[in-house]
């Protein structure tokens, strides 16, 4: 079954309509959808390549892991919920930022945490097809080579923006 998120404004405010996310997506209607870069012990960051039999960006690499917000979740609620499904790991993510992102298959409100998360991560075999820990300058050269889907490139990017502001 298809997840059912919430419809939200140009100011992420909640409309009060709720839809499948493929509906959301095929209209164009904007949702909620929660991601979280996640970092170990020594700074790394995880990157994974999707599932083939994903429907969404199959085979495709990603800094994030995350999805949908679910109807009646926070943003934080989802980013735990999709680490524990995606890595099986449960920790509470770090809200960063959320910025409105028309990159992707539609324009949806991406909510970005943060968290540090153990080496030894489990992944879905459903969802990640591989995984592994680059530095930030082994990241930067994989984006520019590999074939990421859109939603990591402008997260990441606006991820670095904000790391470096709080500097």
């Amino acid at each position: 079954m298809d997840e059912l998120v919430e419809r939200v404004d140009d100011q992420d405010r909640e409309l009060g309509v709720v839809v499948s996310r493929r509906q959301a997506v095929q209209e164009g209607w904007l949702h909620r959808v929660a991601v979280t870069v996640c970092r170990d012990g020594r700074g790394r960051i995880l990157v994974h390549r999707r599932s083939e039999e994903l429907s969404r960006f199959p085979g495709l690499y990603e800094v994030v892991v995350g999805g949908a917000v679910d109807v009646g979740e926070s943003y934080e609620q989802a980013a735990a919920r999709e680490l524990a499904e995606e890595l099986g790991i449960r920790v509470l993510p770090r809200s960063l930022f959320t910025f409105l992102n028309r990159g992707g298959l539609s324009p949806h409100w991406l909510g970005v945490h943060e968290a540090v998360v153990p080496d030894a991560v489990v992944p879905d075999p459903d969802e990640v097809a591989w995984h592994g820990w680059l530095t930030e300058p082994e990241l930067r050269s994989a984006l520019l080579e590999w074939h990421f889907t859109p939603d990591s490139h402008e997260a990441f990017s606006r991820y670095l923006a904000f790391r470096t502001a709080r500097s």
